[in-house]
């Protein structure tokens, strides 16, 4: 039997939840407003007030392929996110969803929102999303995934997403102090 050695707090949500977006922004090449903005997506930096001028540039005045509308909405959530404005961002990645639901890092950024927002039981449809779809950073879809299944109780499956986050990005300490907390107990 699969046993937690310390109950989950509600700071490790919260800890995930502000720090995981930053990595989870859509690349847009060339030269332009939305490249811009993705950069400032990638970027750990507060985002300035011009920069969100630049996403909006982008969205409402250039001439943007569907991928990179779609991009530029979930860089803009992100930003918004991070600037605390998570009800905004949580728009952007819904709009993003709207336009192309095949892109896995909006329902991963969707599920850090509504992890921040109204909780794991939430979350989680948008995180298995995010893992379905195979997003370029799985360690932090799975990561997110075991927070939002501690939390609900399914113990094993938490531990589960633990383990596989801890194989695809062995640098990342943070899935190997979540799975210091199990044990594993004798019996069924």
């Amino acid at each position: 039997m699969l046993v937690r050695t310390a109950l989950y707090s509600a700071a490790a949500i919260a800890l995930f939840a502000a720090a995981a977006p930053a990595g989870a922004a859509v690349a847009v090449l060339g030269n332009s407003a939305a490249r811009q903005c993705f950069q400032a997506a990638e970027s750990p930096l507060m985002p300035r007030p011009e920069t969100m001028a630049i996403c909006n540039q982008a969205i409402d005045a250039e001439a943007l392929s569907r991928h990179d509308l779609v991009a530029t909405h979930i860089n803009r959530g992100i930003l918004l996110v991070r600037r605390g404005e998570t009800e905004a961002g949580l728009a952007d990645f819904d709009r993003a969803i709207a336009r192309d639901p095949t892109i896995a890092e909006a329902w991963f950024n969707r599920g850090v929102s509504l992890m921040r927002t109204q909780g794991p039981e939430q979350a989680l449809p948008s995180f298995n999303q995010a893992v379905e779809l195979s997003t370029n950073r799985p360690a932090l879809a799975y990561f997110g995934r075991g927070v939002a299944l501690e939390a609900l109780g399914n113990v094993r499956g938490a531990y589960a997403d633990f383990q596989r986050a801890s194989q695809l990005d062995p640098e990342w300490d943070r899935p190997r102090v979540e799975l210091a907390r199990f044990s594993v107990a004798g019996g069924n």
